[in-house]
């Protein structure tokens, strides 16, 4: 059960401004942006001393197209266009006027067609990595800036302290997620020459129901989500994060059963399954714990897991193991 995925981004009532937009336009608080800013400004020291900050639009909604989109920051009586670069990043700049009009982040689109998150970068990190200090500090910016989308009424219960960023990116249940560039097949953690993989349930947003997917930020990414281990400091801010794409050839290894159906007949149903909007599917076998394995740090079961993918015409295309 997510318990904090859905968190709810406070809302600022804003003028109309000249910005084409629909009946309800995506806004966020432009003072509660800076004040993620400001977040970023004194986390940085500690966490990532070299990174960079911006802000990034992401799709929500099925077939929604990120090119066209334009922003704006709008007050009372003032408003400053903010540009889009080509990956569909921004910076914020400073105004005190517009931070003294509680001005409103507008983007001509409707509301819960994208999500919005900090991105925070470190110089030297290899292409296709993360750098786990990078991914806490982006946390508690996008908590702090109220940048997690979600329905207002569905989640206004939930207990301000419970949204705060320090609990959400310092908990094991804070469930903050982030996003890949690619579908993913497999995350592994290293540090020197420690190494381990995420376990499944960091990946897909945790394999959410169906009927939930229209209020997570994942709807239209899940399978580019993941959960990273931001509360667990045995892995230091330098861990690397390394993924392996479901469109990258397979690593050698062993056998592999070659479509759903042998898969079904070797080892039965899966314990867990997801298909995906592009037809591709992923297949969970659990394997006991051996007997006596503590917990691991989150207090979850160390199980092994045997992992499949299939394509949408039911091949098999790829297959990983996980020790308990």
């Amino acid at each position: 059960m997510w318990k904090l995925l859905f968190l709810l981004a406070a809302a600022q009532a804003v003028p109309q401004v000249e910005v084409p937009s629909t009946r309800s336009p995506v806004d966020k608080s432009y003072r509660r942006m800076l004040q993620g800013m400001e977040r970023f400004a004194r986390e940085q020291a500690a966490l990532a001393p070299q990174a960079t900050l911006r802000f990034r639009l992401l799709p929500r909604e099925p077939g929604m197209a990120l090119d066209g989109v334009r922003l704006r920051v709008a007050g009372d009586t003032r408003s400053m266009a903010l540009p889009l670069a080509p990956d569909h990043s921004f910076t914020l700049p400073r105004d005190e006027g517009l931070w003294r009009e509680d001005a409103a982040v507008l983007a001509n689109r409707r509301t819960l067609s994208m999500t919005w998150r900090a991105e925070v970068r470190s110089p030297g990190v290899p292409p296709g990595m993360r750098r786990l200090g990078d991914l806490r500090l982006e946390c508690l910016v996008g908590m702090e800036a109220g940048l997690v989308s979600n329905n207002a009424h569905l989640f206004a219960w939930l207990d301000e302290a419970l949204r705060s960023p320090q609990r959400v990116c310092a908990d094991p249940e804070g469930n903050y997620l982030f996003f890949a560039d690619r579908p993913i097949f497999s995350i592994t953690l290293q540090h020197g020459v420690r190494r381990a993989s995420l376990p499944f349930r960091a990946l897909y947003a945790g394999n959410p129901p169906a009927a939930e997917l229209p209020y997570c930020d994942c709807q239209v990414l899940l399978e580019q989500s993941y959960y990273a281990p931001l509360w667990d400091r045995s892995w230091p801010d330098d861990t690397l994060l390394s993924f392996e794409y479901m469109d990258q050839p397979p690593p050698a290894s062993g056998a592999a059963p070659p479509d759903r159906a042998a898969a079904r007949a070797a080892f039965g149903p899966p314990h867990a399954s997801l298909r995906f909007d592009s037809g591709r599917e992923v297949w969970l076998y659990h394997s006991a714990p051996a007997a006596g394995l503590a917990p691991g740090p989150d207090g979850q079961p160390r199980r092994g897991e045997h992992v499949l993918l299939f394509g949408p015409d039911g091949a098999t295309l790829k297959a990983r193991q996980r020790a308990p």
